[in-house]
This record gives C-alpha cells, structure tokens and sequence, in this order.
C-alpha cells in the first residue's frame, strides 16, 4: 500500500499551511520549547492516559508514557501526551460501568478535536480497554493499545492470593467464623503487592487478551505481568509501531472485520474469562459496523475447548504463571485451529503470522486441547420465560450440580434490600433456594453494577453452603465465581420478568437447555404487569441523566444510543 505524504497528514491542517492559524499553531507549539522540525511533517501521536492516583492499576502510566513518547520520538513521530477519564474500579461509585460510554466519548473527541494523526491507548484496568477501544474506532484514526499487565501474585501467611476470588473466598470464611477478624485484617496487606491489574482471570486479563486478540496490541503484550522489565520495553516498542501506522494509514477499520471479532470472543471463551466481556465486545464491535449478538458468543463458546488454567475457574495458577507459560501468544496458538489466522493486526501481518511457532512452556497452565478444563468455553447464554432477551452464566466458575436446578425465589427488591436482610435469622431461604435481586441493571443500578455475586446468607454459611443459585440484572467481577445468572435482559427497571419474581416463585435453570424460565402461568403474570409501576427517576441532571436517558440493555452491550454505528462525523473546520 502507498505510504501517506506529510502534507497528507491529519495534523498538516493545524501545522502545515500557511495561514493565521496555523501561525497560531506553531507558535504555540514553539511557547512550549519545541523546535518546528520536531512537529511539522511528522505524525503526531495522541497518548491517551488514563493515569490517576486513584487508579492503582494504572500507577506505572505516568512512567509508561514517557516509556512511548520514546519509541515514537525513535520513529520519526511526535508524541503528546493527553490525560483521559481513569475510570477506576475501585473507587467510583456506584460503579465504573457507569462510565465507560464517558470515556468512550472522551477518548473519541480528544482524538478528533485535536491534532491526532495517531492515538495510543494506554488502559487495562476492567472499564479503560472496552472505553479506550471503542472511541478509538469511532474516531477512525490508527491506533495501538498498551495493556497495563497484571500485577504479581498476592502472598498471605505462606498462601498464594488472587485478586478478587481470594477476597469472596475468604470474606464468606471470615462471616461463616472460620477465621478471625484479624487475620482478615492481615490479608490486606498481602493481597495487591504492586501496580497492575488483577492478576486473577478477571475482566481486566480477559479485555486484555481480547483486544490482542482483536488484533490492536503487539504481539503477547496482553499478558506481560505490570513489574516485568518486558513492559517499558513492549511500550517503547508500541510508540515506534503507531508511527509506522500512521505512514501506512492502518486504521481500526482495516483491522475489525468479522473474523477478528470471532477471535476475541473465542480468546475470552477458551480462556474462561468474565462474564463482563460480553457487553464489552458488543459494543465495541458494533462501533466498528459488526452486528455482534449473544448468540454468536453462545455458538463460538460450545466449539472452543476452555484451556487456561487459572483462577477464578479452577487451581491455584494466576497470571503471573500464565506469562511464564508462554503467555498470551502461546495461548492463542494453542487454539489457532479455532480462529480466523488471515485477520490483520496492528503489525500489519496477519495473528496467524504474529503467534506462528509460540511455545507452551507449562501444561499445567495452559492446557493441551485433549485435556481441557471444560470441553466447552467458559460462558453460557440462556433464554426463556424470565430472560426473553437473554441472560449470561459462567459456567467455568458454577458448581456443576447446579447448573441444573430448580428452586424457589428468595427476592431482594434492591441491594439496600438485600443487605437489610440477608443475614436476619429468619429468611426464608435453604440450600435449594434462588436468591434474586432486582434494580441492578443497566438504568436500574444505574450503570449495572457487579453485584450479581449475591453473598449467601449466613445461616447458610453456617450450615456448610458454600454455593447456590443467584440471579440478578447486575453484572459480577470477572475475579468471581460461582453459579450465578447475570446480565438478565430484559433489566427490572423497565419491566422486565425478572420486575414480577415474587417470594416463593419456582425458577428454573436449565444450562444445558440454554434455558432460564420462571414457572408462573401467563394469566398470572398478566396480572402482576398490570398492577407494575416503574421505579421513580432518581437523576434529573448531569452525566447520569444523559446517560439514563440514552443507554440500551445488557445484550445490546449498554452503549449509548447516540453513540452506537458507523455514520462518519466531519473534521473540525479550523478557521
């Protein structure tokens, strides 16, 4: 393909005519202490950074930034770095996914308002690559993400710890009065013992390793551990390829096709990954003109075999052991007879060139495919009577004997219901019980938060029971596990079944059948919609207004609406 002139570059109308503005341009770049020759004709590379000291994942961007500007200072580019909306898991409330569409939105006009010929992304932590990516193809401009890597493995009195997974694990220990209240006290120090993400098979491994496999990072970037040396290398490298990018005019148009889509939806199945990548794919794939839906996840999970080893499904192996493995690459090679191998990526090659002769260097960890974790991938979506537009379960992290399962209803309206009583001695719950709650979903929540791990009632604790039935219109950590239906679409804010689930009604899951139906006739349910009133409005300003106002259900990936497509937005007039 033809290489792009500098006088053909994005940035020549701010930079390369001569006229008022531009003078203004140069000057000011000149205010800054840049020479012209350092920015005029070169590609100038958009960083977007998602750094903030309220983002422990990302507390090594500030760093890794400048680790970029180098490769694309080395590529004959010219770097400027622009922060962006963090989107931290841990501390925004009521929760990040509230405002991943924000970031989204930011990501694309920073691109198109400023002088971007390419953008970096540096994100990693649960909400920051499905946010980063889906601006980025909105905006149409070449662009490459680098992976913020897991963190190390947590240590706890001589036990290996994983994030998230270990905290459920033994919070239910520590309420059941098997451990103390200051050995709990004790794991916080031991549990996140350095920058990057969870290094648990959570939703931030997982959109990791999608985006690789969606083709937008180098090679095996999506699972070098936070700390490893091989990280500022892999970002330096990353700066110098955006610039080659650009001269080549390789956008997220060229790369996204349908096959490069079934590559990531089939990496996070074989992986096991969250539950959470589901509306993550779906709009990130729609923003590029694929109509992705729940029934192509269901169909890609049940022919790929489940072949990383790793907790929260299963073992002690975290992501750490993962790289050591063979990492990322070793991982999607070990499944290339299930993908697309002709779809390009960011290196300009196809992923069957980029992962050709990666080595497994521990079984144990990424497993061979006769031996799988599970012959099928880690996801299931079922359909029904209570979930009509469908509902998501991770099997890989279920107890099997439940995935079939008939029970009654244990309703909390909302989560201040749920933590009301879901100790008080007296609820009506038992083992076979279907705990349920409602208001969780994406207007519900708002912003669908990851409640869906329903804690088990106390006494159930007490009693031994470790394991039943939840099911909510909430999503879940992908560092969670057990047998829990999400993601239930139609949500109970805007009427859906689950709004009408009384106390004692029988449900019924069926996960073989793909099947998930509330066993209440039609006559009766007739009765309980027309007596349904929706749920007074809570925001009338802002962000969370805008947002309630525009954004669709879980199995349309809860994009806003304004938001979703591919209808082209003109360049800025710069007058």
């Amino acid at each position: 393909m033809p290489r792009k002139r500098p006088e053909e570059l994005r940035s020549h109308r701010w930079f390369g005519v001569d006229d008022l503005r531009a003078f203004g341009h140069r000057s000011r770049m000149l205010q800054a202490g840049y020479a012209e020759d350092d920015f005029r004709g070169k590609p100038v590379i958009g960083i977007i950074n998602t750094w903030s000291e309220l983002s422990p994942c990302h507390f090594h961007f500030r760093t890794r930034a400048e680790e970029v500007k180098r490769g694309v200072w080395q590529a004959g580019g010219f770097p400027v770095e622009l922060p962006a909306h963090p989107v931290t898991e841990q501390y925004q409330k009521p929760t990040s996914m509230l405002y991943r569409n924000l970031l989204a939105m930011e990501t694309e006009e920073l691109a198109r308002s400023h002088p971007c010929d390419g953008l970096v992304l540096l994100g990693g932590c649960d909400k920051t690559p499905p946010g980063l990516m889906m601006g980025a193809i909105s905006s149409g401009l070449p662009s490459i993400f680098v992976p913020a890597g897991p963190m190390l493995r947590g240590n706890w009195r001589g036990k290996t710890l994983g994030s998230g997974s270990d905290v459920w694990k033994y919070h239910a220990e520590l309420r059941a009065g098997n451990i103390t209240p200051a050995q709990w006290k004790d794991m916080e120090g031991g549990i996140a013992r350095s920058f990057g993400t969870c290094m648990t098979a959570g939703t931030a491994a997982t959109m990791m390793l999608a985006v690789e496999a969606l083709g937008f990072t180098l090679p095996g970037a999506s699972s070098i551990p936070a700390a490893d040396s091989a990280h500022p290398r892999m970002a330096t490298e990353t700066g110098k390829r955006i610039v080659e990018m650009v001269w080549e005019d390789l956008t997220p148009q060229a790369l996204i096709t349908e096959g490069s889509v079934d590559n990531a939806v089939t990496a996070t199945m074989a992986f096991g990954g969250s539950t959470n990548a589901i509306p993550h794919l779906i709009a990130m794939a729609r923003r590029a003109g694929v109509m992705l839906d729940l029934e192509r996840f269901d169909a890609l999970s049940q022919r790929v075999p489940l072949v990383a080893n790793l907790r929260p499904n299963a073992g002690e192996y975290l992501m750490e052991d993962f790289f050591y493995a063979g990492g990322a690459r070793a991982f999607l090679n070990r499944i290339r007879d299930y993908l697309d191998l002709s779809a390009r990526t960011v290196t300009g090659r196809s992923i069957g060139e980029d992962i050709e002769g990666a080595e497994v260097f521990d079984e144990s960890v990424i497993l061979p495919l006769d031996k799988p974790l599970q012959s099928e991938g880690g996801l299931a979506v079922l359909k029904g009577s209570l979930a009509p537009k469908g509902a998501v379960i991770k099997t890989s992290a279920a107890d099997p004997r439940l995935l079939q399962h008939t029970g009654p209803a244990v309703v909390f309206e909302d989560y201040a219901d749920l933590k009301k009583r879901l100790d008080d001695p007296d609820l009506p719950v038992t083992p076979d019980s279907v705990l349920v709650l409602k208001q969780a979903g994406p207007q519900g929540g708002p912003g669908m938060p990851e409640w869906g791990m329903l804690p088990l009632p106390k006494k159930m604790l007490q009693a031994g029971v470790r394991d039943m039935v939840r099911l909510s219109d909430a999503r879940m950590s992908g560092t969670s596990y057990g047998t829990c239906v999400l993601h239930v679409a139609p949500e109970s804010h805007v009427g859906g079944p689950l709004a009408l689930v009384k106390d004692g009604d029988l449900i019924r899951l069926d996960v073989a059948g793909r099947r998930l139906d509330l066993l209440v006739d039609e006559a009766e349910m007739e009765r309980r919609r027309a007596a349904w009133t929706p749920p007074q409005r809570r925001y009338g300003r802002g962000w969370t207004s805008l947002y309630l106002d525009n954004v669709t259900q879980a199995d349309e990936g809860c994009d806003l609406r304004f938001l979703e497509g591919t209808l082209p937005t003109p360049e800025p007039d710069i007058y």
